[in-house]
């Protein structure tokens, strides 16, 4: 979402800087395994995809978000493909590969790398960044956000760690700030999230005035390789699309529990199947269930899901053979820094945009591969909002209609 946003700015020309406490490529969407999801199939249509969303979120979503989420959605990949991303199409017609995952009832998931779609859109966002000459800060701490006499974003301060004639404590000037510091999933004993998901974004924007909602909708992924009981800290996912290809959950006997308790069974929703797996774990005392793949066999793990395979395998599990040992673990923050469908907190020039943020868009649960469109199609939003918004242009603090003015000297993308 950050660089999306900073990308598009610097297009603007704006004076663009941003701002990472790690590496560029460092955040969670490297990680992200199954795809992104957009209607681009055929007989798929924007409004089928709004369907399954709002009945993911539990009737807690905001559908005019949501629609602007599936109506921009496909020509947001097909731009995030003119930016440099690779997916995975069909060798004869070239066309993208679609995958299906929970709560979809049609395949609309485009995937890249088998299951690394997560690392090509990062790969490309990062290279596009430094093609197009957009500063950046890496091993930079930011602490709070500075505001003027009149209670408006003025930049940062921030701690900058390893970056040589840099090193210490300082601030960045700026009239905008795009908060796009991710989930907070290291709150949590066992989570997919990585060691920077620590909720900064979130906590900066409470100090700094900012509303915040939904926290408590917290996803839990249903199948995250289960590494024993002591197991802490980010933990192997175990991607919903190998479920959409057609492997299923069973228990220790071998049962499949799902059937029955969805129409969808183990694509039912990701709240709904991982409350499911808890119940049958309570029921027979286990600690974990299993997700059955055996029957893929050995080339279709090789050539679709090759990052899962690895990383069973460095854990002593061979899918091809062996059944999944499955729990859940916390995912995703539905919920975050408040905005409104341009990205504006109600902190005036402070925006925010990927999972930091709550647009609306999820509700209660997020429906599976919604998040990398939700970065892409907010992030161009702000950019948009940032780059056509006259000079002094601003409003006194007063809630998400606040409009920040775009001065010369440009967005801060944190």
């Amino acid at each position: 979402a950050g660089l999306t946003a900073a990308l598009r700015c610097a297009a603007a020309g704006r004076k663009t800087v941003v701002v990472t406490k790690a590496r560029l490529d460092a955040g969670s969407t490297r990680w992200a395994q199954g795809g992104i999801a957009a209607a681009l199939g055929d007989g798929d249509t924007p409004e089928q995809h709004l369907d399954d969303t709002l009945v993911a979120g539990a009737g807690l979503c905001d559908e005019t978000a949501v629609r602007a989420l599936v109506t921009e959605g496909p020509d947001a990949v097909r731009r995030l493909i003119g930016s440099g991303a690779r997916f995975d199409t069909d060798d004869g017609t070239g066309e993208i590969l679609l995958t299906r995952e929970g709560g979809h009832h049609r395949r609309r998931i485009a995937h890249a790398g088998g299951d690394a779609t997560g690392a090509e859109i990062s790969r490309a966002l990062v290279e596009a960044v430094r093609e197009a000459g957009v500063e950046t800060v890496e091993n930079a701490l930011v602490l709070d956000l500075m505001k003027d006499a009149r209670g408006r974003t003025a930049g940062v301060t921030l701690h900058v760690m390893g970056e040589g004639q840099r090193d210490g404590v300082g601030a960045v000037r700026a009239p905008a700030v795009v908060l796009a510091t991710g989930g907070m999933g290291q709150v949590f004993s066992a989570t997919t999230n990585p060691a920077v998901s620590t909720g900064d974004g979130v906590a900066l924007a409470l100090r700094a005035g900012a509303e915040v909602s939904d926290l408590e909708f917290v996803q839990f992924h249903p199948t995250v390789l289960f590494l024993g009981p002591g197991a802490e800290g980010q933990q192997p996912l175990v991607s919903e699309a190998v479920r959409g290809e057609g492997a299923y959950l069973v228990d220790a006997d071998g049962v499949r529990f799902m059937r029955g308790q969805h129409e969808l069974a183990e694509l039912a929703p990701r709240d709904i199947v991982a409350k499911g797996i808890m119940r049958r774990m309570r029921e027979t005392g286990a600690g974990h269930m299993y997700l059955d793949a055996r029957h893929f066999g050995a080339e279709m793990w090789e050539h679709r899901f090759p990052t899962i395979l690895a990383a069973c395998r460095s854990h002593g599990i061979d899918p091809v053979t062996e059944l999944i040992p499955v729990s859940p673990a916390a995912h995703y923050a539905s919920g975050g820094v408040r905005t409104d469908l341009r990205g504006r907190t109600t902190v005036p020039g402070l925006y925010a945009c990927g999972e930091v943020a709550c647009t609306g868009v999820h509700g209660a649960n997020r429906l599976a591969s919604n998040s990398l469109l939700e970065g892409l199609v907010f992030a161009e939003r702000i950019a948009a909002d940032i780059s056509g918004t006259p000079e002094g242009a601003g409003t006194p603090h007063g809630g998400p209609g606040a409009v920040p003015d775009a001065a010369p000297g440009g967005p801060l993308l944190v």
